[in-house]
């Protein structure tokens, strides 16, 4: 069973949609796409939990103004239950925050896979949405998210390293993984036509040599109102519903309802985790 249709499962008799955000190795605005897209799904009426799969450095929390007293890393330790963790914000997203300055946070044992695993198993609450704000780059952790979600959203701006970076995350994900479709979000864009040939730009390089389907998610605008909405640890979508920017962002979590959910196994959201932190097996190489 390959982990591209694992990822279809149901919670608690629901099936989940999951949605991988990724995006080079960082300054692309790759969690506030993920935050604001997570509560534009609840404005939806969607029950979403987001989580913060940036194991080691976590930061989804400073962004929504939250202070989390307990993280994953409680869990795994057995000091709390995965509920205890979890943090609802005002507008009901729940958030699953990870610890920050943790280094072996981002290099989990088996052993520490299989207790996340039976944490999420315990959950009293059934969901139909996940977001995973992932780790930036190449990370092994995030690259196996990826692997393992519905959609990855892959958010692009225009600067020369993040279409080298976007490139060099969808050539892993697409020939290591088997990912093979790929939604692109412009994030920050100069217009509509701007973010358009952006997307284009990073089309025909992946179209000559790579095997993979890329479609354009739309464009975030550039918007004052995102810098203040950062720096007062709130949503755009929330603190400015009429922005520019917060519009795009409803528009984004809209386009969702729209990606295929295709079959597979039915089953608890354990069993999607277990497939989704299971490191793919090594693959042999010719070497000419």
């Amino acid at each position: 069973m390959s982990q591209r249709n694992a990822a279809v499962v149901k919670s608690h008799g629901t099936p989940v949609q999951v949605i991988a955000v990724t995006g080079g190795k960082g300054g692309v605005g790759k969690t506030a796409v993920a935050v604001n897209l997570a509560t534009a799904l609840v404005q939806r009426k969607r029950r979403v939990v987001l989580m913060d799969g940036d194991l080691g450095l976590a930061n989804v929390d400073v962004l929504l103004g939250l202070s989390p007293r307990y993280t994953l890393e409680h869990v795994l330790s057995g000091e709390r239950q995965l509920q205890e963790v979890i943090v609802t914000t005002e507008s009901g997203l729940k958030v699953v925050p990870s610890a920050s300055g943790v280094a072996r946070m981002a290099a989990l044992s088996p052993a520490e896979h299989a207790a996340i695993i039976r944490a999420f198993s315990t959950l009293p609450e059934s969901i139909d949405t996940m977001v995973i704000d992932t780790a930036p780059g190449l990370a092994d952790s995030g690259l196996r998210f990826c692997a393992a979600a519905q959609q990855v959203i892959t958010v692009l701006r225009d600067e020369p390293a993040s279409l080298t970076d976007a490139y060099a995350v969808i050539k892993v994900l697409s020939r290591e993984h088997g990912v093979r479709r790929f939604p692109v979000l412009v994030n920050m864009s100069r217009s509509p036509e701007q973010a358009v040939e952006l997307f284009r730009r990073l089309q025909r390089v992946t179209d000559r040599y790579l095997e993979v389907a890329l479609e354009f998610a739309g464009q975030i605008p550039q918007d004052a109102a995102v810098g203040k909405a950062v720096r007062a640890q709130r949503t755009v979508v929330e603190s400015h519903p009429a922005s520019e920017a917060a519009k795009s962002f409803k528009k984004l979590a809209q386009l969702t309802d729209k990606w295929p959910m295709p079959p597979g196994p039915s089953g608890r959201i354990e069993f999607f985790l277990e497939r989704l932190l299971a490191r793919p097996q090594p693959r042999l190489k010719v070497i000419k």
